[in-house]
Formats: structure tokens, C-alpha cells, sequence
């Protein structure tokens, strides 16, 4: 179901409560929030300064704004799923003014290990938890340590991935540990 077949133009980014059509909600001020990518809205003035201790903004505030009405935000919709406008046809014997549209390279993902490498990785720096174990109480630190962390560090993120899928996003936040 669409937003504008739902009753609601988008959702809060912080409760998740429904935004409706014409109705007042607020922005955050810093552009970062605001990109079309990240779109943070929010239903309340609470709701804004709920997402201020995750972002570290150094000042910003909430901006009031009205959300389109469902005409508006249909006519929005349709315009942006609009094709382009068709390209002038050449004329034979004149180079055309327009460059040839080449679609852009598609840059490569790096490839993911197979799901039984990252099991087996060790996900701390094991210099760094040694130098720490010894700083701490002067003792060493077995290099079973690491493999015994990493497994427990495997656990957290797990769950927090999850934390992070029933709240309908795609970034694990500190909040989700």
C-alpha cells in the first residue's frame, strides 16, 4: 500500500507514528538530516530532539513544516516517476549538439566474504586488548581471548541488527546494543 492510499503522507523518523497529509511536522535544520536520501521527519518537537544525541550536531534546530496534501503529493509522485524528456532527433549530416548518453559504470562492490570466514575472524585488535589487559592489572593475556570476544561481539551485533530491522532501518545504531 502507497503512502497516499494509506491516509498517511510518511512516518516519523523517530516513533514511527503516521504524518498525515496537510499536517504539521517538524525537520532537523542541520542539511545532513535533510538530504533526499535521509529525509528525517518528525511528528513532534520531542520527537526531533529525541534523534540530537545520535547525530552530534553541533547546533541545530527544528524547522516547522506542512506536508503535502494528497493531491499534491500524487502530482509529486507522478512527475517523478515521469520519463525524461525524449532527446531531439539528429539532423543527418550535422554532429548533434547533445553528447551520446552513456550510462554511467556502476562501481564494484567489494566482495563479501563467504559466511564461514566472518565466523571465524577475529574482530578485535588482539595488540590493543593485550596492551590494555596488561596496563590494567599487569597480567598477559591468552590468544584464545580473542577468539572467545569475537564470538561474543558476533552475538551483540546480531541482535542489534535485529533491534535495528524492528525499528525499520538499515543503520545499527548504538541505541541497538
Amino acid at each position: 500500500m502507497t503512502a497516499a492510499e494509506s491516509g498517511a503522507w510518511r512516518r516519523c523518523s523517530s516513533c514511527k507514528r503516521e504524518i498525515a497529509f496537510a499536517a504539521t511536522y517538524w525537520v532537523c535544520s542541520v542539511s545532513t538530516c535533510n538530504r533526499k536520501r535521509t529525509g528525517l521527519s518528525f511528528c513532534s518537537t520531542s520527537c526531533w530532539d529525541a534523534h540530537l544525541p545520535l547525530m552530534n550536531h553541533r547546533e541545530a534546530w527544528a524547522e516547522e513544516r506542512r506536508a503535502p496534501t494528497r493531491e499534491a503529493f500524487r502530482r509529486e509522485q507522478a512527475a517523478a516517476g515521469a520519463p525524461p524528456p525524449a532527446r531531439p532527433a539528429p539532423v543527418p549530416g550535422r554532429p548533434s549538439p547533445l553528447p551520446a548518453a552513456q550510462p554511467a559504470p556502476r562501481p564494484a562492490a567489494p566482495p563479501r566474504p563467504p559466511a564461514s570466514e566472518l565466523d571465524e575472524e577475529i574482530l578485535v585488535v588482539v595488540s590493543k586488548l593485550k596492551a590494555y589487559v596488561r596496563e590494567r592489572s599487569g597480567m598477559s593475556t591468552s590468544d584464545a581471548v580473542a577468539a572467545r570476544l569475537s564470538a561474543e561481539l558476533r552475538r551483540w551485533c546480531d541482535r542489534a541488527i535485529q533491534s535495528a530491522r524492528r525499528d525499520g532501518r538499515r543503520t545499527v545504531m548504538e541505541r541497538d546494543f
